[in-house]
């Protein structure tokens, strides 16, 4: 089948898009994205799991405007005319969009050519859009293309015409049937998941002892990665290193990431003493690492920090760290939001808390520091990943929808 795979960013990288189009390819099928091109790079690229076709630069226009008018909203006449450029020169047989914004495109786009489109839902784009809003995240002109009340009925509009859905959780799955009427058997769970593999590269922290800082006075390793904004919650960690710290228990918490709110978690910690400037407990903003030499440092801590606030947006998805933490052998600390409390209690592979309150995440955090036990959770989430949450079984989902949109002759009327 050949796959006309539509993704809204630059290409390299994305961690779930690369894994989504090594498995169509390493079926045997032919995928075809499109992307933005923003950077002006070649227009048609070969790689290992795609073909890359980038978005042609309109150079006359200067390297700014030619990026705001890539911007992927569904009305972009430049993506409406790369998509079936593509899509007619390859004869793509199905679309693929990840995501909201560029998913009405491709429904327009699919009808022309007379192909299937899906919809791979990494999250819930109006809960996260609200999140902006709400957390004063927005920029200007975000009125225009990131109104949460638009981006509802876009949602709305799209659950009706779209022939099949991809999410990454069971919670976003029940929220398009019970809330939205979509037929359950036009969603399909695909997981953001690790390779089984992964497991190989952590082999000699299979059997990771307890930690020193169990009754010895070290300090006990948190480290978070992702993302820095305000809706997940890293400040009230921040908080929290503070608390144990007054308490007489040492916490040093390594942050690998960036983000619009970096600049307030970074004064945070100054205003707490934690910046190094004084002996004890200390968070280390490393900014942002590659994701494949990021990988490595989680091994070296004890504990993984999930610290999203429990709203709609987290509450319907689930973040590709979880998966990471687990399959790098170390305790996951999460928040109450429901996807990733509900995973990491049913492994035994961690505790939870209450996003946002930094003395819960104290209190959680003196726990493992006092009871231990860090060493056991870690081992029981890499069981958890080399026999249920892997690629391979996701992946596997994932060919099953595609053979069943090969098998439809047509889409939807």
């Amino acid at each position: 089948m050949k796959i006309l795979k539509v993704w809204d960013g630059e290409y390299p990288w994305d961690v779930r898009t690369e894994k989504v189009c090594r498995a169509l390819t390493g079926a045997g099928h032919q995928v075809h994205m499109v992307a933005r091109n923003r950077d002006c790079r070649i227009l048609r690229e070969e790689l290992e799991e795609c073909t890359v076709h980038r978005m042609p630069p309109f150079r006359a226009m200067g390297k700014l405007v030619d990026a705001a008018s890539q911007f992927p909203a569904f009305f972009n006449p430049r993506w409406i005319g790369l998509m079936k450029r593509v899509g007619r020169s390859e004869g793509a047989e199905v679309i693929l969009v990840r995501d909201l914004p560029l998913a009405p495109t491709a429904i327009h786009v699919g009808r022309r050519l007379g192909i299937p489109v899906i919809l791979d839902m990494a999250e819930n784009y109006p809960a996260m859009i609200r999140d902006l809003w709400t957390t004063e995240s927005t920029k200007p002109g975000d009125f225009l293309v990131r109104n949460p009340r638009a981006v509802e009925a876009v949602e709305r509009w799209t659950m009706e015409r779209i022939d099949h859905i991809l999410v990454v959780v069971e919670e976003s799955r029940d929220r398009l049937v019970d809330e939205l009427g979509v037929p359950r058997d036009r969603v399909t769970v695909v997981g953001n998941t690790p390779s089984a593999e992964r497991l190989d590269g952590y082999a000699d922290t299979e059997a990771s002892p307890t930690r020193p800082s169990q009754g010895e006075g070290g300090p006990i390793r948190l480290i978070y990665l992702g993302l820095l904004e305000e809706a997940r919650g890293v400040g009230a960690v921040i908080e929290a290193v503070g608390l144990c710290r007054d308490r007489g228990i040492p916490v040093d918490f390594t942050i690998i990431g960036d983000g619009r709110a970096a600049p307030r978690f970074e004064a945070l910690a100054r205003e707490r003493s934690l910046d190094g400037s004084q002996d004890g407990s200390q968070v280390k903003f490393l900014g942002f690492v590659p994701y494949q030499e990021a990988l490595p440092l989680l091994a070296e801590s004890d504990v993984g920090v999930i610290p999203h606030l429990a709203n709609e947006s987290w509450n319907t998805t689930i973040p590709n760290k979880l998966f990471d933490y687990m399959a790098a052998g170390v305790a996951v600390l999460t928040s109450e939001a429901r996807p990733a409390q509900r995973v990491v209690h049913s492994t035994g592979c961690g505790l939870s808390f209450q996003g946002g309150d930094p003395e819960s995440a104290a209190h959680a955090i003196e726990h493992l520091w006092r009871e231990g036990g860090t060493g056991e959770m870690g081992r029981r989430g890499r069981a958890a990943i080399r026999e249920e949450f892997n690629w391979e079984r996701d992946g596997e989902r994932l060919l099953e929808v595609m053979e069943r949109m090969s098998a439809a002759a047509a889409p939807n009327p």
